[in-house]
């Protein structure tokens, strides 16, 4: 497949849903926020349901791969009896990081919908491009900058008011 049409830059590729979903993850995000943990959300979808959903949890956790999306993808393995996470949407408020990314591909996650980039640590378009990377057995589709400045406005807010 043409590595052009895996990725989704067409403002108008954006659906209602994307942005109703982004914003049960920035309610995520929020919680996250409001226990000290670095402002992120996460939600997994199929078929427009809910699958599972997950924060940034690795401060309370004592668990360094506690990431929200890493939560939400162990969330969904275990109730849907699969590691294997096909047709599924995952809506993310900050642009996932090597490790997210990486298991976002093993687990077959067909579409990522990000809110916020992440200039310094981003691994799907930002500071890494891996999305597209060609070693890839799994090429993941993704859509950045779904409700961005929401997004990114919480995290700004949440490392302002730490320093």
């Amino acid at each position: 497949m043409d590595k052009l049409l895996m990725i989704k830059w067409d403002p108008l590729s954006v659906t209602p849903s994307d942005e109703d979903w982004m914003r049960h993850a920035l309610a995520l995000a929020k919680r996250a926020g409001d226990m000290g943990e670095v402002p992120v959300g996460a939600v997994l979808v199929k078929d427009d349901m809910l699958i599972a959903e997950g924060w940034n949890c690795p401060i309370g956790t004592n668990d360094p791969t506690a990431h929200a999306e890493i939560m939400a993808l162990r969330t969904a393995g275990a109730r849907l009896g699969n590691y294997r996470l096909v047709d599924t949407v995952l809506y993310v408020t900050l642009e996932p990081c090597v490790m997210c990314i990486g298991a976002i591909v093993h687990a077959r996650v067909k579409r990522l919908v990000f809110g916020a980039p992440d200039a310094k640590r981003g691994a799907v378009c930002s500071a890494l491009q891996l999305a597209d990377a060609e070693f890839l057995n799994h090429k993941v589709e993704y859509r950045p900058g779904v409700l961005e400045e929401d997004c990114s406005c919480l995290l700004r807010q949440f490392f302002k008011e730490r320093r």
